[in-house]
């Protein structure tokens, strides 16, 4: 009986620590936040080509998380990028990855594309 306490306890801190590490590479943004700067940033929709084929926010590219690794070198370090994917679970996994590979100024939409009230462009 204590192990499972103990394991519980584990399990508790390390969530604990992930989700305070991962706010610290990045940052999440309401919508309104969002609008403000993805303009002068690099706007990346991390979803896969299906889902972006069938509506992305106005301006944004295509670089799929199950991509990331092969296409870092698209991604530039000297400008924020601004993220998301459709309801904003995966988007820490690519933040992980980015920031390893140091590009630090990193940006989710706070509820993914399906929050998004913007513009939306699709594919014909």
């Amino acid at each position: 009986m204590e192990w499972i306490i103990a394991l519980l306890v584990a399990i508790i801190v390390y969530v604990v620590i992930t989700r305070v590490l991962q706010r610290k590479k990045l940052k999440t943004l309401t919508e309104e936040e969002f609008r403000a700067g993805y303009r002068k940033a690099q706007l990346i929709d991390i979803r896969e080509p299906k889902d972006f084929d069938n509506g992305h926010i106005l301006g944004a590219r295509n670089i799929p998380v199950s991509q990331l690794k092969m296409r870092m070198k698209e991604i530039r370090k000297d400008q924020p990028v601004y993220m998301y994917d459709h309801n904003g679970i995966i988007t820490s996994r690519a933040a992980s990855m980015l920031s390893k590979n140091g590009i630090k100024d990193l940006y989710q939409l706070k509820g993914g594309f399906k929050k998004w009230g913007g513009k939306v462009k699709k594919k014909k």
